[in-house]
Protein backbone atom coordinates (compact mmCIF):
# COMPACT_ATOMS: atom_id res chain seq x y z
CA UNK A 1 0.00 0.00 0.00
CA UNK A 2 3.15 2.09 0.50
CA UNK A 3 3.14 5.64 2.88
CA UNK A 4 0.60 7.96 3.28
CA UNK A 5 1.14 11.50 4.24
CA UNK A 6 -1.71 13.72 5.72
CA UNK A 7 -1.54 17.53 5.48
CA UNK A 8 -4.12 19.97 7.60
CA UNK A 9 -3.87 23.32 6.51
CA UNK A 10 -5.13 25.90 8.74
CA UNK A 11 -5.78 29.70 8.56
CA UNK A 12 -2.30 30.08 10.87
CA UNK A 13 -0.32 27.18 10.72
CA UNK A 14 -0.12 23.96 8.20
CA UNK A 15 0.54 20.61 9.92
CA UNK A 16 2.20 17.65 8.23
CA UNK A 17 2.06 14.36 8.92
CA UNK A 18 3.59 10.75 7.12
CA UNK A 19 2.14 7.31 8.13
CA UNK A 20 3.18 3.98 7.43
CA UNK A 21 0.97 1.46 6.08
CA UNK A 22 -0.50 0.64 9.32
CA UNK A 23 -1.61 3.86 9.98
CA UNK A 24 1.15 4.90 12.55
CA UNK A 25 2.57 8.45 12.20
CA UNK A 26 6.32 8.23 11.74
CA UNK A 27 6.75 11.63 11.27
CA UNK A 28 5.58 15.27 11.36
CA UNK A 29 6.20 18.79 10.69
CA UNK A 30 5.03 22.13 11.28
CA UNK A 31 4.88 25.29 8.94
CA UNK A 32 3.32 28.73 9.14
CA UNK A 33 0.68 29.37 6.61
CA UNK A 34 0.63 32.59 4.86
CA UNK A 35 -2.44 34.54 4.46
CA UNK A 36 -0.73 37.10 2.05
CA UNK A 37 0.23 33.88 -0.87
CA UNK A 38 -2.04 33.85 -4.27
CA UNK A 39 -2.84 30.03 -4.21
CA UNK A 40 0.01 28.62 -6.65
CA UNK A 41 2.59 30.24 -4.60
CA UNK A 42 1.27 28.99 -1.54
CA UNK A 43 0.61 25.67 -2.72
CA UNK A 44 4.55 25.70 -4.05
CA UNK A 45 5.39 26.45 -1.01
CA UNK A 46 3.52 23.01 0.62
CA UNK A 47 5.49 21.00 -2.10
CA UNK A 48 8.48 22.25 -1.10
CA UNK A 49 7.78 21.07 2.41
CA UNK A 50 6.12 17.97 1.19
CA UNK A 51 9.57 16.87 -0.10
CA UNK A 52 11.36 18.51 3.03
CA UNK A 53 9.58 16.07 5.20
CA UNK A 54 10.67 12.77 2.87
CA UNK A 55 14.04 14.07 2.79
CA UNK A 56 14.06 14.37 6.22
CA UNK A 57 12.91 10.60 6.34
CA UNK A 58 15.44 9.50 3.09
CA UNK A 59 12.12 8.73 1.14
CA UNK A 60 11.58 9.61 -2.28
CA UNK A 61 7.84 10.10 -3.73
CA UNK A 62 7.36 6.95 -5.27
CA UNK A 63 7.00 5.61 -1.82
CA UNK A 64 4.07 7.83 -1.11
CA UNK A 65 0.77 5.48 -1.83
CA UNK A 66 -1.25 9.24 -1.60
CA UNK A 67 -1.78 12.48 -0.16
CA UNK A 68 -4.72 13.70 1.81
CA UNK A 69 -5.02 17.55 2.15
CA UNK A 70 -7.50 19.34 4.85
CA UNK A 71 -8.34 22.89 3.84
CA UNK A 72 -10.35 25.64 5.64
CA UNK A 73 -12.33 25.76 2.02
CA UNK A 74 -15.44 25.69 -0.17
CA UNK A 75 -14.29 22.24 -2.13
CA UNK A 76 -15.81 20.37 -5.07
CA UNK A 77 -14.96 17.16 -3.75
CA UNK A 78 -14.93 14.66 -7.07
CA UNK A 79 -12.86 17.45 -8.56
CA UNK A 80 -10.44 18.65 -5.47
CA UNK A 81 -11.51 22.26 -6.56
CA UNK A 82 -11.35 24.94 -3.94
CA UNK A 83 -13.91 27.60 -4.49
CA UNK A 84 -13.52 29.93 -1.65
CA UNK A 85 -11.02 30.21 1.56
CA UNK A 86 -12.05 32.19 4.02
CA UNK A 87 -9.15 32.60 5.97
CA UNK A 88 -7.10 32.41 3.70
CA UNK A 89 -8.60 35.06 1.10
CA UNK A 90 -6.56 34.59 -2.05
CA UNK A 91 -6.86 30.73 -2.32
CA UNK A 92 -10.34 30.54 -4.41
CA UNK A 93 -11.01 29.67 -7.76
CA UNK A 94 -8.22 27.22 -7.93
CA UNK A 95 -7.58 23.40 -8.91
CA UNK A 96 -5.40 22.34 -6.35
CA UNK A 97 -6.07 18.88 -6.81
CA UNK A 98 -4.74 18.55 -10.00
CA UNK A 99 -2.27 21.38 -9.51
CA UNK A 100 -0.42 19.05 -6.56
CA UNK A 101 -0.71 15.96 -8.50
CA UNK A 102 0.63 16.48 -11.40
CA UNK A 103 3.38 18.52 -9.71
CA UNK A 104 4.15 15.82 -6.80
CA UNK A 105 3.41 12.47 -9.17
CA UNK A 106 1.42 11.13 -6.38
CA UNK A 107 -2.62 10.79 -6.00
CA UNK A 108 -3.81 13.73 -4.30
CA UNK A 109 -7.37 13.94 -2.32
CA UNK A 110 -8.82 17.45 -1.04
CA UNK A 111 -11.27 17.55 1.63
CA UNK A 112 -12.91 20.32 4.23
CA UNK A 113 -10.80 20.15 6.93
CA UNK A 114 -13.63 20.00 9.41
CA UNK A 115 -15.07 17.32 7.13
CA UNK A 116 -11.14 15.33 7.92
CA UNK A 117 -11.45 16.07 11.40
CA UNK A 118 -14.65 14.57 11.74
CA UNK A 119 -13.56 11.35 9.92
CA UNK A 120 -11.08 11.00 12.96
CA UNK A 121 -12.80 11.54 15.78
CA UNK A 122 -15.39 8.89 14.38
CA UNK A 123 -13.21 6.32 13.98
CA UNK A 124 -10.30 6.72 16.14
CA UNK A 125 -11.93 9.72 19.04
CA UNK A 126 -14.21 10.81 20.95
CA UNK A 127 -17.19 9.84 18.38
CA UNK A 128 -16.40 6.18 18.22
CA UNK A 129 -19.53 4.42 19.02
CA UNK A 130 -22.07 7.05 17.67
CA UNK A 131 -23.34 6.32 14.37
CA UNK A 132 -24.45 9.76 14.00
CA UNK A 133 -21.80 13.01 15.16
CA UNK A 134 -21.42 16.52 14.73
CA UNK A 135 -18.07 17.47 14.82
CA UNK A 136 -17.32 21.31 15.46
CA UNK A 137 -14.24 23.14 14.69
CA UNK A 138 -13.46 26.31 17.62
CA UNK A 139 -10.73 27.97 16.42
CA UNK A 140 -9.37 30.81 13.28
CA UNK A 141 -12.50 29.99 12.19
CA UNK A 142 -16.28 27.89 13.16
CA UNK A 143 -17.16 24.81 10.88
CA UNK A 144 -18.65 21.55 11.32
CA UNK A 145 -18.40 18.00 9.99
CA UNK A 146 -21.39 15.75 9.47
CA UNK A 147 -21.50 11.89 10.35
CA UNK A 148 -24.76 10.16 9.35
CA UNK A 149 -24.54 6.66 9.71
CA UNK A 150 -21.30 6.16 10.24
CA UNK A 151 -20.38 7.95 6.92
CA UNK A 152 -19.24 11.44 6.43
CA UNK A 153 -21.86 13.80 4.72
CA UNK A 154 -20.66 16.57 2.09
CA UNK A 155 -23.81 17.44 -0.04
CA UNK A 156 -24.73 18.16 -3.48
CA UNK A 157 -21.69 20.11 -3.55
CA UNK A 158 -18.89 19.26 -1.62
CA UNK A 159 -19.29 21.82 1.55
CA UNK A 160 -22.12 20.10 3.57
CA UNK A 161 -21.17 21.68 7.11
CA UNK A 162 -20.13 25.27 6.62
CA UNK A 163 -22.69 26.12 9.43
CA UNK A 164 -20.24 28.91 10.42
CA UNK A 165 -21.14 31.02 7.60
CA UNK A 166 -25.20 30.58 8.47
CA UNK A 167 -25.98 34.04 9.00
CA UNK A 168 -27.48 35.40 12.05
CA UNK A 169 -27.48 38.86 12.24
CA UNK A 170 -27.98 39.83 8.18
CA UNK A 171 -25.97 42.78 7.27
CA UNK A 172 -24.79 43.30 10.51
CA UNK A 173 -21.47 43.73 12.15
CA UNK A 174 -17.80 42.46 11.11
CA UNK A 175 -17.41 41.52 7.00
CA UNK A 176 -16.29 37.80 6.66
CA UNK A 177 -14.14 35.72 4.43
CA UNK A 178 -17.23 34.38 2.78
CA UNK A 179 -18.33 37.14 1.66
CA UNK A 180 -21.20 38.29 4.26
CA UNK A 181 -21.76 40.34 7.03
CA UNK A 182 -23.86 38.90 10.14
CA UNK A 183 -22.43 35.00 9.38
CA UNK A 184 -22.20 33.20 12.60
CA UNK A 185 -18.40 32.80 12.29
CA UNK A 186 -17.79 36.79 12.12
CA UNK A 187 -19.21 37.27 16.13
CA UNK A 188 -17.52 34.04 17.76
CA UNK A 189 -14.54 32.72 15.99
CA UNK A 190 -10.90 33.20 17.10
CA UNK A 191 -9.83 35.73 14.44
CA UNK A 192 -12.99 37.39 14.13
CA UNK A 193 -13.40 38.28 18.10
CA UNK A 194 -9.63 39.80 17.95
CA UNK A 195 -11.46 42.12 15.10
CA UNK A 196 -14.15 42.68 17.51
CA UNK A 197 -11.70 43.61 20.55
CA UNK A 198 -10.00 46.27 18.36
CA UNK A 199 -12.84 47.90 17.22
CA UNK A 200 -14.45 47.87 20.73
CA UNK A 201 -10.55 49.52 21.55
CA UNK A 202 -10.72 51.95 18.80
CA UNK A 203 -14.02 53.17 20.10
CA UNK A 204 -12.36 54.04 23.26
CA UNK A 205 -13.20 51.09 25.48
CA UNK A 206 -10.56 50.03 28.20
CA UNK A 207 -8.76 46.80 28.17
CA UNK A 208 -5.98 45.70 29.85
CA UNK A 209 -5.02 43.12 26.58
CA UNK A 210 -3.47 45.98 24.53
CA UNK A 211 -0.69 46.22 27.82
CA UNK A 212 -0.35 42.41 27.62
CA UNK A 213 0.48 41.83 23.84
CA UNK A 214 2.76 44.89 23.72
CA UNK A 215 0.24 46.26 20.89
CA UNK A 216 -3.25 46.62 19.39
CA UNK A 217 -2.25 44.53 16.81
CA UNK A 218 -0.90 41.55 18.75
CA UNK A 219 -3.82 41.04 20.65
CA UNK A 220 -4.53 37.22 20.27
CA UNK A 221 -7.14 34.61 21.94
CA UNK A 222 -3.77 33.62 24.31
CA UNK A 223 -4.23 37.32 25.55
CA UNK A 224 -7.60 36.84 26.00
CA UNK A 225 -8.02 34.36 28.44
CA UNK A 226 -5.31 36.19 30.59
CA UNK A 227 -7.49 38.93 30.58
CA UNK A 228 -10.50 37.51 31.52
CA UNK A 229 -8.71 35.51 34.36
CA UNK A 230 -7.70 39.09 35.52
CA UNK A 231 -11.27 40.41 35.64
CA UNK A 232 -11.08 42.57 32.67
CA UNK A 233 -14.30 43.71 31.33
CA UNK A 234 -13.47 43.92 27.65
CA UNK A 235 -12.27 40.05 27.59
CA UNK A 236 -15.49 39.18 30.11
CA UNK A 237 -17.32 40.69 27.25
CA UNK A 238 -15.50 39.03 24.59
CA UNK A 239 -15.53 35.11 26.36
CA UNK A 240 -19.50 36.23 26.68
CA UNK A 241 -20.42 37.36 23.23
CA UNK A 242 -18.67 34.31 21.92
CA UNK A 243 -20.09 31.54 24.57
CA UNK A 244 -23.77 33.41 23.34
CA UNK A 245 -23.09 32.75 19.55
CA UNK A 246 -21.51 29.39 19.86
CA UNK A 247 -23.87 27.74 22.02
CA UNK A 248 -26.30 29.30 19.46
CA UNK A 249 -24.51 27.41 16.90
CA UNK A 250 -24.82 24.37 18.31
CA UNK A 251 -28.46 24.40 19.42
CA UNK A 252 -29.15 25.15 15.52
CA UNK A 253 -27.23 22.31 14.60
CA UNK A 254 -28.89 20.15 16.90
CA UNK A 255 -32.30 20.56 15.92
CA UNK A 256 -31.71 20.97 12.40
CA UNK A 257 -30.19 17.49 12.50
CA UNK A 258 -31.16 15.88 15.80
CA UNK A 259 -27.92 14.27 15.79
CA UNK A 260 -26.99 14.18 19.80
CA UNK A 261 -23.23 13.90 20.09
CA UNK A 262 -20.65 16.75 19.08
CA UNK A 263 -17.44 16.55 19.72
CA UNK A 264 -15.57 19.95 19.84
CA UNK A 265 -11.99 20.97 18.22
CA UNK A 266 -9.65 23.73 18.02
CA UNK A 267 -7.25 25.72 19.55
CA UNK A 268 -10.11 27.71 20.83
CA UNK A 269 -10.59 25.33 23.45
CA UNK A 270 -7.44 25.81 25.27
CA UNK A 271 -9.68 28.54 27.37
CA UNK A 272 -10.53 25.34 28.76
CA UNK A 273 -14.22 25.98 31.28
CA UNK A 274 -13.72 29.43 30.89
CA UNK A 275 -15.35 29.19 27.50
CA UNK A 276 -16.41 25.41 27.52
CA UNK A 277 -18.90 26.08 30.49
CA UNK A 278 -20.84 28.60 29.13
CA UNK A 279 -21.27 27.38 25.90
CA UNK A 280 -22.94 24.46 27.78
CA UNK A 281 -25.09 27.08 29.40
CA UNK A 282 -25.98 28.76 26.42
CA UNK A 283 -27.12 25.46 24.40
CA UNK A 284 -29.08 24.53 27.71
CA UNK A 285 -31.10 27.75 27.40
CA UNK A 286 -32.52 27.21 23.89
CA UNK A 287 -32.84 23.57 24.58
CA UNK A 288 -36.33 22.34 25.99
CA UNK A 289 -35.88 18.88 24.90
CA UNK A 290 -35.02 16.32 27.90
CA UNK A 291 -33.20 13.46 25.84
CA UNK A 292 -29.66 13.34 26.52
CA UNK A 293 -27.34 15.66 24.15
CA UNK A 294 -23.55 14.68 24.48
CA UNK A 295 -20.85 17.67 24.15
CA UNK A 296 -17.67 15.93 23.98
CA UNK A 297 -14.39 17.38 23.19
CA UNK A 298 -11.90 15.85 21.25
CA UNK A 299 -9.37 12.84 22.25
CA UNK A 300 -6.96 13.15 19.02
CA UNK A 301 -5.12 16.15 20.47
CA UNK A 302 -3.95 18.76 17.41
CA UNK A 303 -3.04 15.64 15.42
CA UNK A 304 -6.68 15.14 14.31
CA UNK A 305 -6.27 17.43 11.49
CA UNK A 306 -3.66 15.24 10.06
CA UNK A 307 -5.12 11.87 10.94
CA UNK A 308 -8.21 12.80 9.32
CA UNK A 309 -6.35 13.24 6.56
CA UNK A 310 -4.47 10.39 6.21
CA UNK A 311 -7.80 8.53 6.52
CA UNK A 312 -9.22 9.90 3.53
CA UNK A 313 -6.57 8.00 1.67
CA UNK A 314 -6.57 4.96 3.45
CA UNK A 315 -10.58 4.68 3.01
CA UNK A 316 -10.37 5.60 -0.58
CA UNK A 317 -7.88 2.70 -1.02
CA UNK A 318 -9.99 0.43 1.06
CA UNK A 319 -13.03 1.68 -1.11
CA UNK A 320 -15.16 2.84 1.11
CA UNK A 321 -14.97 6.61 -0.22
CA UNK A 322 -16.19 6.98 -3.91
Amino acid sequence: MGYVMGIDVGGTKTALGLFDENKRLIAESRIASDPDLPAEEFFDVLIRHIKDLLNRESMLLEQVAGIGLGMPSFIIFEQGYIVKTSNLAHIHDFPARSYLSQRLGVPVFLDNDTHLAALAEHRYGAGQGYPNMLYCTLSTGVGSGIIINGKLFRGSYGWAGESGHTIVTPGEGILCGCGNRGCLMSWCSGSMIVKHIRLWIEQGEKTIMTELAGSLDHIDCFHVEQAYNRGDAMAVKAVDQMSRYLGLWLYNLYVTFNINCFVLGGGLLKMGDMLLEPIRRAFDGYNRDSSPVYIKISSLGDRFGIVGAAELIFEQQAGIIA
